[in-house]
């Protein structure tokens, strides 16, 4: 059985969450943890982990919403830190990719989360898009703090900085895209790996073009057990392990 450790679940991107769960259910994944991006698919993320027993969420405003958070939304977020289903803060970090001009703005609301994670003890889910040396010394700040780097798509080196520091890797439908080189360094990490889906992005191949979906777990974990050699039973005790290691809640 597999998790999908980070998929969102939102209304606007789903008519029928019921029957993605359900699909999903059907192929052997019976978690998923969802996690919030702003105010908005926080709220979305409390009402869906209170509707479905095996699912889990994940608070936290992601750095593209810099501009866009209030004061509010911060305390809406360390007020909801305490309820038993959600198990981490997430999705956080660092994004350079489409500009540099609020780096400072947001190493401070990436800072903010983490001090809420070591107050509260919890695991946090990172995002981190070109900014890797930045993100590597802000979570170097707070070393009791642990989690997992989602949709890791890095080299052996940044794996194995992020490893030693306690982090698990998010793995999804990017290391079977056919140019990507991410497989490389999943064989040389397979013991410190994640499964997830970041639905309804990073569809796997061959399905790239459709809707990203929890159930392409099953496809995720299908294709690193063809390159590693390890059963899907193999793959699935070490990423329920994992999970387990980080994610006390659940």
């Amino acid at each position: 059985m597999f998790t999908d450790t980070h998929c969102h679940l939102y209304g606007e991107y789903y008519e029928d969450i019921s029957s993605v769960i359900q699909k999903a259910e059907e192929v052997g994944i019976s978690r998923f943890f969802v996690a919030g991006c702003n105010q908005k698919s926080n709220e979305e993320v409390l009402n869906v982990i209170h509707t479905y027993s095996n699912v889990y969420g994940c608070l936290g405003i992601h750095p593209e919403e810099v501009e866009l958070y209030t004061e509010e939304d911060l305390e809406f977020l360390e007020n909801n830190l305490l309820d038993q289903k959600v198990i981490a803060i997430g999705e956080i970090g660092l994004d350079y990719h489409y500009t540099k001009v609020n780096k400072e703005e947001q190493k401070q609301l990436f800072e903010r989360q983490l001090e809420l994670a070591q107050k509260y003890h919890l695991p946090v889910v990172i995002h981190s898009r070109e900014a890797t040396e930045d993100t590597i010394a802000m979570l170097k700040k707070y070393p009791e703090v642990k989690g997992v780097i989602h949709s890791f798509s890095g080299s052996v080196e940044t794996a194995r900085i992020y490893i030693k520091m306690g982090y698990k890797l998010g793995i999804n439908g990017v290391v079977t895209f056919k140019n990507s080189h991410l497989k490389d360094t999943v064989l040389e990490v397979l013991d410190f790996i994640v499964f997830e889906t970041d639905s309804p992005y990073l569809t796997p191949h061959p399905f790239r073009g459709t809707k990203n979906e929890p159930k392409y777990v099953f496809n995720i974990a299908t294709f690193v057990s063809e390159i590693s050699g390890k059963s899907l039973e193999e793959l699935s005790e070490i990423t329920n392990k994992n999970i387990k290691e980080i994610f006390d809640k659940c």
